[in-house]
């Protein structure tokens, strides 16, 4: 081979990689915002349909039953059809689950398009981390660190962006769809890694199956850390901006004060994946990043309003849970596809444990007229989830536990 073909071939083999870094990054931003901006504007959509108080749990309940439902298919359809084309058909949902639900006029609608959003949303969150493990083996820590932190930017983003673009522009409906012109963006180098999925000549890869995750002691302990996280999270998304405007805040602080929260895992995200992988046994991790979540609820129960940016610090550092679960479930397979075999059952089943947490904290909150008992609650849940992270921490693998 020339030295110049040899730089030609060279390149080629870059070049897919980093199309791949930069699609990863633009998915990543784009898998959040349509969870997360509904809870900034809530009550005014409330308001405008008309929804009940049971309505808007389930709403601020979708994000994580569409992860448990969706994720769970997610893997068999990537076999199925590739995992690249299943990528951009998860973006594709977003966009047109963004756009319609902007456009609709009554709760059911609302809620459909919601959905379609968030399938598309579940879909792609479980594809991440095989999509690392394929293209970027041996540098999964920096890569999680990068799309973890583009993912922590568009939370951000939708937390303190969406109540200022809705009072600019018009109202909470442009406010929503103004998320969907970042999620089309991200959709080109999608089409364009399409090729990607072409099969391996000689390749053995297997679909390992949810079945056969379901019967490993770890898929269970990783399901039972990423759901008490998850839980954790969509509570804080769904109903913290409420929490901060009954402590007498206005919707753009309270948007704010949200912001603070996701904002503080944007370094975090960078951070914490990088150190994991560094790390054989991540427990000192998980026990610093835990152990902030009784201090910040205490004292949003006792002193809301007093040292409002202290208690948001402390629960966004805690909530920095979530992109170290994401880096182990890379560390915790050998294989691209013990790691999408472990990612769809960490995140279906995860999520039907989270799922109890967005709509708990509603119904805790009509019957009780407050926050308090809804707090301690979610600080009562901290101890099992450190539990599940510190029998997670020890180093295994999925690949070692499957049945024969």
């Amino acid at each position: 081979m020339t030295p110049s073909s040899a730089n030609s071939a060279a390149r080629q083999r870059r070049d897919p990689k980093l199309l791949v870094l930069i699609g990863l990054v633009v998915l990543a931003f784009n898998l959040r915002p349509a969870a997360v901006s509904v809870g900034t504007v809530l009550s005014d959509i409330t308001a405008d349909l008309s929804m009940s108080g049971t309505q808007a749990g389930l709403l601020t309940s979708l994000p994580v039953l569409a992860f448990a439902l969706f994720g769970a298919t997610a893997p068999r359809v990537a076999v199925a059809i590739g995992i690249h084309k299943t990528t951009l058909a998860a973006l594709v949902c977003v966009v047109t689950g963004l756009v319609v639900r902007s456009r609709v006029e009554s709760v059911v609608p609302f809620l459909a398009f919601s959905l379609v959003a968030l399938a598309g949303m579940a879909t792609a969150n479980v594809l991440l981390p095989s999509l690392v493990k394929w293209h970027f083996p041996h540098r999964v820590g920096f890569i999680t660190a990068i799309y973890s932190t583009s993912l922590a930017i568009g939370l951000t983003s939708a937390s303190i962006l969406t109540v200022p673009i809705s009072q600019s522009f018009g109202g909470w409906r442009i406010g929503l769809v103004a998320w969907a012109i970042f999620a089309a963006i991200a959709i080109l180098p999608w089409i364009a890694l399409l090729r990607e999925d072409r099969p391996v000549r000689g390749s053995t890869a297997r679909h390992i199956g949810l079945g056969q995750i379901a019967r490993t002691r770890l898929g269970w302990l990783m399901a039972g850390f990423f759901g008490l996280q998850a839980l954790q999270a969509y509570s804080i998304f769904g109903w913290f901006a409420e929490v901060y405007r009954s402590a007498g805040f206005s919707a753009q602080t309270a948007g704010l004060l949200l912001g603070i929260i996701t904002g503080v895992s944007i370094p975090m995200s960078f951070l914490i994946p990088s150190l994991a992988a560094r790390l054989t046994n991540q427990m000192p991790i998980v026990v610093a990043l835990v152990a902030c979540y009784p201090l910040g609820y205490l004292g949003l129960i006792l002193a809301p309003a007093a040292a409002a940016v202290l208690w948001a610090i402390l629960v966004g550092v805690a909530a920095s849970t979530f992109p170290l679960v994401l880096t182990l479930i890379g560390l915790r397979a050998r294989t691209a596809e013990g790691t999408a075999g472990l990612s769809g059952f960490t995140q279906s089943v995860g999520y039907v444990i989270a799922s109890i947490g967005p709509f708990g904290v509603g119904l805790l909150y009509e019957l009780t007229g407050g926050w308090t008992v809804p707090l301690s609650v979610l600080l009562a849940l901290a101890v099992p989830l450190l539990l599940c992270g510190l029998a997670v921490s020890k180093p295994s693998y999925i690949e070692d536990q499957l049945p024969a």
